[in-house]
C-alpha cells in the first residue's frame, strides 16, 4: 500500500471555538483524511480530542481584537511542522497562517490558502474605535496582499472574491470551492425525529418560548456582526408583538452581551454544538453583519426552512434574490429592518415560501460532499 502524503492543515481559529472557519474544518477534515495523513496546528482555545488526526496546540497571547485572542508567533514549532508536511493547506493569515505560508516557501513545500474572509474589512470591523479602525484598514490591506501573493494556489468560495482579489493585485492562481451545507443534518423542523422534535419542545419550555414568534441569530458574537443594529430593530417590533422574543445562540464580547442582558424577550444561549435543534426555535432568521464572505451560518438557517433576511455583504446578495429566497435590507438600517420582520410576522404564507426556496437554494448550490471534492481535487492536483 502506498502511504498517504502528510498534510498539515494551519489555521489561527479551530475548535472548541466555534466560528466559521471550525465549522468548516470539522466537516472537511473527514473528507480529508481519506487521503491524507492529516496534521492540525491551532491555537489552544481549550480541550478538544482530534479523531483521526494529529493536533498540535499554540498557546495563546495576551493580544486581542474584538472577540478574537491571537496564538503567539511560534516560529520554531511552525517551521518543524511544515518542515514534516508533503503539503500545507492554510485558512487563515494570523500567526499561525501566516508563519505556515512563509516557512512554505522558503522549505520549497507546496501551499495552499481557502480565504475565509475579506480581512482588509474584517480586521478593521472588528473594533468599535473608530480610529484604530482608520488606521487597520490600510495596514491589513498591504499585509493580505503581501501574504496572498505567496501562496502557490488560493482558493476561495466565490467567483466574485477571486475577482475581488484579483482587481486588488492578488494575482496567485484561484480555485472556486463554495461552501456548503449537510442539509441532512441542517433542516426544517417538519422533517426532525420524534426523539428530535421532544428536544425541540423541551428547548422551548428551558428558553420560554412557547406560544412566541422567534427572531433568531447563531454566530459569533463580535463587531462585524452588527447585532446592535438586530437588537434595536428587535425593541421596535417587541411594542407591536408582546409574545415576540429575540433568540441569540453564540458567544462572544461582553459588552455585547452586556446590551442584551435585562432587555425584555432577549435570550442568550452562549456557543451551542446542536445549532441545527436550535434553528428549529426560529420563525425568522437575521444576519445582520457589516462583512462576510459566504456567511455559513446563514446557509444554514436557509437550509432549516428559515425565511432570511440579511445585510448585501459578500456573496449573500448573491445569493439571496430579494423578496424570492430571502429579504434584504442596508446595513446599519435598523427600522428598515424592523419593517421587514413586520413584513414577515404579518404574512406567513409569504414567509414558508421565503423559507421553502431559501431551503431549495441550498439543496441545489450548497453541497458539503462538491465543496469536499472540490478542495480534494485542487490539493491533489498542487501536490
Amino acid at each position: 500500500m502506498i502511504p498517504k502524503k502528510k498534510l498539515l492543515i494551519a489555521t489561527d481559529n479551530f475548535l472548541p471555538r466555534w466560528c466559521g472557519i471550525s465549522r468548516f474544518l470539522s466537516e472537511i477534515i473527514p473528507s480529508l483524511l481519506k487521503h491524507y495523513d492529516v496534521t492540525v496546528i491551532a491555537p489552544d482555545f481549550g480541550s478538544f480530542k482530534p479523531e483521526g488526526y494529529r493536533l498540535v496546540k499554540i498557546k495563546k497571547s495576551r493580544f486581542g481584537l474584538g472577540d478574537y485572542v491571537a496564538p503567539k508567533f511560534s516560529f520554531r514549532t511552525v517551521k518543524r511542522e511544515v518542515r514534516k508536511a508533503d503539503l500545507v493547506f492554510t485558512q487563515t493569515i494570523g500567526p499561525i497562517g501566516s508563519l505556515a505560508i512563509y516557512y512554505s516557501k522558503k522549505l520549497n513545500k507546496k501551499v495552499a490558502t481557502y480565504i475565509h474572509s475579506l480581512e482588509w474589512e474584517l480586521v478593521p470591523m472588528s473594533t468599535r474605535n473608530i480610529f484604530l479602525r482608520k488606521l487597520l484598514y490600510p495596514v491589513s490591506k498591504m499585509f493580505t496582499k503581501f501574504i496572498y501573493n505567496k501562496p502557490d494556489l488560493l482558493i476561495t468560495p466565490s467567483g466574485a472574491l477571486s475577482d475581488a482579489l484579483a482587481w486588488r493585485g492578488i494575482t496567485t492562481k484561484k480555485s472556486i470551492a463554495t461552501l456548503g451545507v449537510d442539509c441532512d443534518i441542517f433542516k426544517p423542523i417538519f422533517g426532525r425525529t420524534r426523539e428530535e422534535l421532544e428536544e425541540i419542545n423541551k428547548l422551548k419550555e428551558e428558553l420560554g418560548l412557547e406560544n412566541s414568534f422567534v427572531i433568531g441569530n447563531h454566530g459569533r458574537l463580535a463587531n462585524e456582526k452588527d447585532l446592535v443594529t438586530l437588537l434595536r430593530a428587535f425593541k421596535w417590533f417587541r411594542k407591536n408583538h408582546k409574545n415576540s422574543k429575540l433568540l441569540i445562540v453564540g458567544d462572544g464580547l461582553e459588552s455585547i452581551k452586556n446590551k442584551f442582558s435585562g432587555v425584555e424577550g432577549c435570550v442568550l444561549t452562549g456557543s451551542k454544538n446542536n445549532v441545527h435543534i436550535y434553528l428549529n426555535l426560529m420563525d425568522v432568521y437575521v444576519t445582520s453583519s457589516l462583512t462576510e464572505t459566504t456567511s455559513l451560518t446563514t446557509l444554514e438557517a436557509m437550509a432549516s426552512g428559515l425565511p432570511v433576511i440579511s445585510t448585501p455583504v459578500g456573496f449573500i446578495k448573491e445569493y439571496i434574490k430579494n423578496n424570492k429566497n430571502g429579504l434584504i435590507f442596508n446595513q446599519k438600517h435598523s427600522f428598515e429592518l424592523f419593517k421587514k420582520l413586520e413584513s414577515v410576522k404579518r404574512d406567513s404564507k409569504r414567509a414558508s415560501k421565503l423559507g421553502f426556496n431559501a431551503r431549495e437554494t441550498v439543496l441545489i448550490d450548497f453541497h458539503w460532499n462538491v465543496t469536499s471534492k472540490k478542495i480534494v481535487e485542487a490539493l491533489r492536483n498542487l501536490s
